[in-house]
């Protein structure tokens, strides 16, 4: 698996969708992660209100497209943001950054939940659902898991990729919880790589 963007790739992008990857391991960091190369380039790949509702899709937040707005684009982008100073902040072992909270509440607001009771054959059946449009009830959904995740029973496994050319973010749910790369396969190979181009650089020098 190859994360790299090519060096000349076209900026802005006119559309993400070939830049996704789902190395999160939930959706909350999946959505961090749609921007792309945060030490470098920044690469928005959530770059227009149609990439929107397909990312959605691709998540498993929307059954089908649904018509996401500008306003929502913009809600998920600052919905992103604020989820990704939380992360680095806990990385940091910081405190969460003032407004947190607030952020993930603004996009709770945009789909509240409402009790619904109906009658069934078996009897009375209630349930919770949201309100808001579909999109606004994914974004939900994503806050949500920020939520969790941020508490202090998951924060502990919050991670950013150990490779200098990764910017991902990712949950750590190996058991020992002492996971460093978002992926193995990609940048763990990477370093393990370079480590040893420098040990052989390295012995090279001490022979000289």
């Amino acid at each position: 698996m190859d994360l790299d963007l090519p060096d000349e790739l076209a900026l802005p992008l006119a559309s993400g969708r070939p830049y996704w990857y789902w190395l999160g391991g939930r959706p909350a960091l999946d959505l961090v992660n749609t921007l792309r190369e945060r030490w470098w380039r920044r690469v928005e790949t959530l770059v227009t209100a149609d990439d929107l509702d397909h990312w959605l899709c691709a998540a498993g937040l929307l059954e089908a497209p649904a018509g996401a707005t500008e306003a929502e684009l913009r809600s998920a982008r600052a919905l992103r943001e604020a989820i990704d100073a939380a992360v680095v902040a806990v990385t940091e072992e910081r405190p969460l950054p003032a407004g947190t909270d607030d952020a993930l509440r603004a996009v709770l607001a945009a789909a509240p939940p409402r009790d619904v009771v109906a009658l069934t054959p078996e009897g009375i059946r209630a349930r919770v659902e949201r309100e808001g449009t579909p999109v606004g009830r994914a974004l939900a959904a994503v806050a949500l898991d920020a939520a969790a995740m941020l508490g202090p029973d998951e924060r502990a496994r919050v991670r950013i990729c150990a490779s200098s050319s990764c910017s991902a973010r990712f949950f750590d749910r190996s058991p020992a919880g002492r996971r460093r790369w978002c992926s193995m396969q990609a940048c763990g190979n990477v370093e393990k790589a370079r480590r040893h181009r420098r040990r052989a650089r390295d012995e090279r020098q001490e022979r000289i």
